[in-house]
């Protein structure tokens, strides 16, 4: 499959990413070798393959779910650019 720079650039416009004429020639044919690669991975017969989670096969311990507080929102928020009432502020992206 051939991306086109027109469709590399109308992917990029739906993924609200600016990019130039020269960024679309370029990222076209990255975008096609990439599609590619799926397209190869998608011949591979995985009928006789299990489905696993690790490659290891080891259990790892797991913790107790206990609900805390956190109580660490004004730590949390002190790193964000803009916060309302307790809440992250950001731009809006869906028009």
């Amino acid at each position: 499959m051939s991306i086109s720079p027109q469709e590399a650039k109308r992917i990029a416009k739906l993924a609200r990413i600016g990019i130039s004429d020269a960024e679309a020639d370029k990222i076209g044919p990255e975008l096609s070798n990439i599609l590619g690669w799926i397209e190869q991975l998608s011949e591979v017969n995985t009928d006789n393959v299990e489905p696993l989670a690790n490659v290891a096969n080891i259990d790892l311990k797991k913790r107790k779910d206990e609900v805390t507080d956190g109580n660490i929102q004004q730590d949390v928020l002190a790193n964000a650019p803009e916060s309302l009432e307790g809440y992250y502020v950001v731009p809006k992206v869906v028009e």
